[in-house]
């Protein structure tokens, strides 16, 4: 696999959210990042690019633990796993991954 990882952070602007949190996603394409999906290493070192997905604003801040929410953590953890598959998805059309 061959990653252009400069480019993936910048291939966030203007996408549509990935997590798609109910009731939490506010759908703004605008206020979309790369947000990273794995766990913090403990060590102050964030997961790699890689590991992320497409995230609004309301999702992010969700998955960052700065808003409250009402998921339990099992159906957080699928949702942004499976956002990152189809943002990984993503990457591969757009030729940011290339898979041999």
């Amino acid at each position: 696999m061959r990653i252009k990882s400069n480019k993936l952070r910048a291939s966030a602007e203007g996408q549509e959210c990935q997590v798609r949190l109910p009731g939490v996603c506010n759908w703004n394409e605008r206020t979309t990042v790369l947000a990273h999906v794995g766990k913090d290493s403990g060590m102050g070192m964030k997961a790699s690019d890689i590991e992320a997905t497409f995230a609004c604003s309301s999702c992010h801040s969700v998955m960052d633990g700065h808003t409250k929410h009402h998921f339990d953590n099992d159906f957080l953890r699928l949702a942004m796993l499976e956002g990152a598959e189809r943002t990984r998805a993503i990457w591969v059309e757009q030729g940011l991954i290339e898979v041999k």
